[in-house]
């Protein structure tokens, strides 16, 4: 079965370092200053059912949240947002194959924490609800260099 390709103006995204580059790959696109993350469900991603395991859409998630804080504050560009706590809610299963999109909003920031929250589709359907507190630390190691 070939996988179909990546929609139209999605790049590769390269925050996460050597865990996303195991994991993923993870894409990125803004449309009119909306930043959407996304990935193609492959097998490596799923569980005995075929279907995209827990923990890659946990992880999926614990990248859209901190990366969309990024775009949509300026001042949190470039930090370290490590996790203080996710919820997530899995609504329906994202298949094999399915192209994953995830859009989120900061909802807070305090001179601390960013609190965020967002939406989860596979092929169109939601498949996760999202919310997040991050702590905002110091300069991320990779901010220099995106490849990272």
């Amino acid at each position: 079965m070939n996988t179909p390709a990546v929609p139209e103006g999605f790049t590769r995204q390269t925050i996460g370092g050597e865990f996303i580059v195991a994991n993923g790959p993870l894409y990125e696109r803004f449309d009119a200053g909306v930043y959407r993350l996304g990935f193609r469900v492959e097998a490596r991603h799923c569980n005995t059912m075929g279907i995209c395991h827990g923990g890659m859409m946990a992880t999926f998630c614990d990248m859209l949240l901190p990366i969309t804080a990024f775009y949509a504050t300026p001042a949190l560009h470039g930090r370290f947002l490590p996790t203080v706590s996710l919820q997530i809610d899995y609504l329906a299963p994202a298949p094999k194959g399915a192209w994953v999109e995830g859009q989120a909003q900061v909802l807070r920031t305090t001179r601390s924490l960013v609190f965020a929250q967002g939406l989860v589709t596979a092929d169109g359907q939601t498949v996760a609800r999202v919310s997040g507190v991050f702590k905002i630390g110091a300069a991320r190691v990779d901010a220099a260099d995106a490849a990272g």
